[in-house]
């Protein structure tokens, strides 16, 4: 296996914020069962850009390379082939599961709070002041920034994922099925609120989903992927409106 050709170049002012070029890459097989020196390829040759302020989609059924392409993107996997240049800082991600994402014994506040006292460049006061200031922008109520996730409902929780994904001022992240365990109506004020961020903190996404629909809703772009390959991209609209892949079609029929 080739080293690994994830770059960070910060190029301020950039178009891009995020290039994935003809990447290929898989894993080595663990456990008892594995082969000896087994290796599965799970992505194949996928290209494609992220803009600055973009939203851009990536669809597919489960198992089809979604999240070991996100692992690549984090740095978190190796490549086999290819190269993936950052033009910020590497990207924030936000799971499907925030009650997982959060630490049972600590308040919302704190969760919020952890990242800058990993980061250690904020004394006691402004982290405070920045951790406030975040949360009022993922409109949590104030009233629930001492409470601890089992006091929080699902939505509550999400909220303060966001705002922990944020609190470092990232320009970019990758949210993974963000509002798949959330109901329609709690769905589509995460949707609103993560529009809004996106606005006024200029931020680009990369949103991932089994969605359809959520994907029509926020997303600029999509990119549509099937056995580890990227199959068809363009504007929502385009592809939604004229699909040219079967593969797509069927999505679409399924998301009716």
């Amino acid at each position: 296996m080739s080293e690994i050709k994830i770059e960070e170049m910060n190029t301020q002012g950039s178009e891009l914020v995020l290039e994935v070029q003809h990447v290929s890459g898989g894993y080595r097989e663990r456990g008892l069962l594995a082969r000896k020196n087994g290796y599965h390829r799970v992505i194949h040759d996928v290209d494609f850009v992220i803009r600055h302020g973009e939203i851009m989609g990536l669809v597919g059924e489960s198992g089809t390379g979604k999240t070991t392409l996100t692992r690549m993107i984090l740095g978190l996997l190796d490549l086999e082939k290819g190269r993936i240049i950052h033009h910020t800082k590497r990207p924030q991600i936000v799971f499907q599961d925030s009650h997982s994402s959060l630490n049972p014994a600590y308040t919302a506040e704190w969760a919020v709070e952890e990242p800058l006292r990993i980061f250690g460049k904020y004394d006691k006061e402004e982290r405070k002041r920045r951790v406030h200031d975040m949360l009022e922008r993922v409109e949590l109520p104030k009233d629930l920034w001492t409470a601890k996730p089992a006091e929080l409902s699902g939505g509550q929780k999400q909220r303060v994922c966001i705002a922990a994904a944020l609190i470092q001022r990232p320009r970019f992240l990758i949210l993974d099925e963000p509002v798949s365990a959330l109901d329609v109506t709690i769905q589509a004020q995460i949707l609103k609120l993560l529009g809004q961020l996106r606005d006024d903190l200029d931020l680009s996404y990369l949103f991932i989903s089994h969605d359809l629909n959520v994907v029509y809703q926020l997303c600029d772009r999509v990119l549509v992927m099937k056995k580890g390959r990227i199959v068809e991209q363009g504007e929502v609209t385009e592809v939604y409106d004229h699909p040219r892949e079967e593969y797509t079609r069927q999505l679409l029929e399924a998301a009716l």
